[in-house]
């Protein structure tokens, strides 16, 4: 089974301006610890925010999340696979990567974000086995 079909599409951006306390309210309305940040699913992708990136890089560290951007913390490197990869690949390179979800990239050569997959999906989808193995990962 390919990501492409049991990814995510529906994605929701928040501009790097954003303040972190709009940021947490918006995952709390879509029931999500994850958001990308970017202009629109038609530029680049700047990096994904957290819930954990909020509460221990920003509120833990003393910043107001009134008025601090999630610019400021901020997660760049991100970790992601591509639409056509298996869904044991994506399973495998989150167990490898210690991580519950993927940013899923179209494939051709801007890399343009197309979704988001997690191992709750790929367990939906019926690949429970490569789900329980990578969880057994993760959780080690």
């Amino acid at each position: 089974m390919k990501i492409s079909d049991i990814m995510t599409r529906d994605l929701e951006y928040i501009h790097a301006d954003t303040p972190l306390k709009q940021a947490a309210e918006t995952m709390k309305r879509l029931d999500t610890g994850f958001l990308p940040i970017g202009n629109s699913p038609q530029d680049k992708l700047l990096g994904v925010v957290t819930d954990r990136d909020i509460t221990i890089r920003g509120v833990a560290n003393g910043l107001d999340p009134e008025n601090t951007p999630v610019q400021q913390v901020i997660t760049d490197k991100v970790l992601y696979c591509y639409e056509d990869d298996s869904a044991e690949q994506a399973a495998s390179n989150m167990g490898e990567q210690e991580v519950y979800r993927l940013v899923v990239l179209n494939n051709s050569n801007d890399k343009r974000l197309s979704g988001v997959v997690s191992l709750a999906d790929i367990s939906r989808a019926g690949d429970v086995s490569a789900a329980g193995k990578t969880a057994g990962k993760i959780s080690a």
